[in-house]
């Protein structure tokens, strides 16, 4: 017998179990880490031109992953359903986000497009705009972000289908390792009417400027 789907909230759960405790350190420790790394990489973390760097990298550190202390969940939750009937597609597209690969805590930088057709209720665009935000200010891959985005729209809005394309470029292949500048790498996430008819998922595409014969994987 088949287990039912864990929900978003469930998932999240999940995920933010760490394999053991792990007890955060506090700022002070956090700025001696970074002094550590600096004097690894052979310079003197007490110069001039370096001695408030610790405290600079922890708080970029705090802007770059505010995502941990945001939930998703709350963002989304609040929805309208004087709709007066609209069923078509809601389409977010060209939303720009800065997030961190969690192999090299390289930057990504990219855009995403949302779509979900409603059932009975919408929710205000701005939130859709956080959403990505809220997990682009995390330690990620593409591949996991994309679905993460799609599934809590899913669960939270129960929409009859949900589109998510993500287009990022990932510096931790284009200022190391092979250094080839230029590439583009795109997931995506179909779920309901997008992923199983094909003229929602042609339409979709269309409206974001992708080809309906590109070869996207939908996942």
């Amino acid at each position: 017998m088949s287990k039912k789907p864990l929900s978003v909230i469930e998932r999240q759960a999940q995920d933010a179990t760490p394999a053991r405790p792990v007890q955060k350190p506090n700022r002070a420790e956090a700025e001696e880490a970074v002094r550590t790394l600096i004097r690894w990489a052979g310079d003197d973390p007490s110069r001039e031109g370096l001695a408030d760097t610790p405290s600079r990298v922890v708080r970029s550190y705090e802007e770059f992953f505010s995502g941990y202390e945001a939930d998703p969940v709350d963002i989304l939750k609040r929805t309208f359903e004087e709709v007066e009937g609209y069923d078509e597609i809601v389409l977010l597209r060209d939303i720009r986000f800065e997030s961190h690969c969690e192999h090299h805590i390289a930057p990504i930088i990219g855009r995403a497009h949302l779509a979900y057709l409603p059932h009975r209720r919408v929710v205000g665009i701005s939130k859709l705009a956080r959403l990505v935000q809220i997990y682009a200010k995390r330690l990620q891959i593409q591949e996991k972000m994309t679905v993460q985005i799609a599934n809590a729209i899913h669960d939270v809005l129960e929409p009859k289908g949900v589109a998510v394309v993500v287009e990022a470029a990932h510096q931790c292949m284009t200022t190391r390792g092979v250094h080839k500048p230029g590439v583009t790498m795109v997931t995506s996430r179909m779920l309901g009417a997008f992923r199983t008819d094909p003229s929602t998922r042609r339409e979709f595409l269309s409206m974001i400027g992708t080809p309906a014969t590109s070869e996207i994987g939908f996942g």
